[in-house]
């Protein structure tokens, strides 16, 4: 099942791991037999380059996991789940032979694009397969998608690359590199899949079912409004909005506290991580050390320290971006359910039922489009590097004159 934490599922098979997704998994199962010149498999069933997308949340990256454990596999049972290969693979992503880059970053740069060419161009050292796995490769800078075209075009015999990404859009993704990928469509794990995951994790099923609906299926997102109350407050103070635009100059003092709230999660958050990746840092510069050539090590010791920090600073910029962007989607989805208010389509927020029929008894269908527009303008002046106060300040001003229409 690709749509949890692999180390929660202990040594379950990949065929049990695919089960929610069967389209999915016979690809990728025909790939693998085909890898291993299996008699019952065509060969035009493999290919050295991939592309995984689906929405966010899908489980694009798990489902590469998946593929890059069936492929290394060493058990009696293709895609045995329990053998080391599979093992390193799936819970630790840890295997010599697999390269996962997950960026933290707002992009992917061509630094890191050279760096898996030259480790793509090695052969494995112990499974059959080297794989290369980049996921939210739809943060690809140019350079990058241009230095790994010849390398996905022709990569080396037994090296397999798979790139993870939203859709195959042009805005998502490079065109030159799609036409020269396989294309593989990963769909959102249902509702009771999401809330069979979050129960066997601990959750209560209507808490696990209320989280599976407020994130659309997204399943990391659900695991986060189950397990984490920032997460859960952020959401309520995002979704309030709504009613907080009704309250005169109560819309702008609303978006001040949320955006405090985002940028204090997505700081104060990674502190201590931040804080320890430093201090690691400094000690393999042998920090505290005496004697001849010190002074030189500490020079180059406190360079290396900026640079990090400067890498630190990025995360943080992208993660409350992350943010940002979430809070906008859970205020979008509320004028959702004011929408659809009175049919039996399911609402996104469903613990806001009061606040969604009181939107659709103030507004009309046309003013509750145009406030979801202005939300999507919203989430693109913030991807634009707009300052987020005036982003929102912006948002809240169309919103209360769409209100009061």
């Amino acid at each position: 099942m690709p749509h949890t934490l692999t180390a929660k599922l202990g040594q379950v098979s990949i065929y049990q791991r695919l089960a929610d997704v069967p389209d999915v998994r016979d690809a990728l199962f025909a790939a693998a037999r085909s890898a291993r010149g299996l008699s019952d498999a065509p060969t035009s069933a493999m290919s050295h380059s991939w592309l995984f997308t689906g929405p966010p949340g899908s489980g694009r990256s798990h489902v590469a996991l998946a593929f890059a454990a069936l492929l290394m596999c060493d058990g009696d049972e293709l895609g045995c789940g329990k053998c080391a290969n599979c093992r390193a693979v799936l819970e630790a992503r840890s295997h010599t032979d697999l390269v996962f880059i997950q960026p933290q970053e707002l992009s992917i740069t061509v630094d890191t694009a050279r760096e898996v060419i030259r480790r793509a161009a090695t052969y494995p050292t112990v499974a059959p397969w080297r794989v290369v796995i980049f996921d939210n490769a739809d943060r690809m800078v140019d350079s990058a998608s241009n230095a790994l075209l010849k390398t996905v075009e022709e990569p080396p015999e037994r090296t397999v690359i798979i790139m993870c990404a939203p859709s195959a859009d042009p805005e998502d993704f490079s065109q030159t590199l799609r036409s020269r990928c396989r294309h593989l469509y990963i769909p959102s794990p249902s509702v009771e899949e999401i809330v069979r995951i979050l129960v066997a994790e601990g959750a209560s099923e209507d808490h696990a079912r209320l989280a599976a609906q407020a994130s659309m299926r997204n399943v990391g997102r659900a695991r986060h409004l189950v397990f984490n109350a920032d997460s859960q407050k952020l959401r309520a103070m995002s979704v309030n909005l709504a009613e907080d635009v009704f309250q005169g100059s109560g819309g702008f003092h609303a978006v001040s506290n949320l955006l405090k709230a985002v940028t204090k999660l997505a700081k104060d958050g990674f502190k201590e991580q931040d804080e320890d990746e430093v201090e690691r840092l400094r000690q393999s510069w042998g920090a505290g050390g005496k004697g001849k050539g010190a002074g030189k090590a500490t020079q180059g010791m406190e360079a290396a320290v900026k640079e990090l920090q400067k890498t630190q600073k990025k995360r943080e910029t992208r993660r409350l971006r992350d943010l940002l962007d979430l809070a906008l989607v859970d205020l979008a989805g509320i004028y959702r359910d004011a929408l659809l208010a009175g049919t039996d389509i399911a609402p996104t927020h469903p613990d806001f039922a009061g606040l969604a029929q009181e939107l659709a008894g103030r507004m009309g269908d046309a003013q509750l489009v145009a406030a979801q527009e202005a939300i999507k303008t919203c989430r693109e002046h913030i991807s634009y590097s707009v300052a987020p106060q005036i982003a929102f300040d912006g948002m809240v001003g169309r919103l209360r004159q769409l209100s009061a229409g």
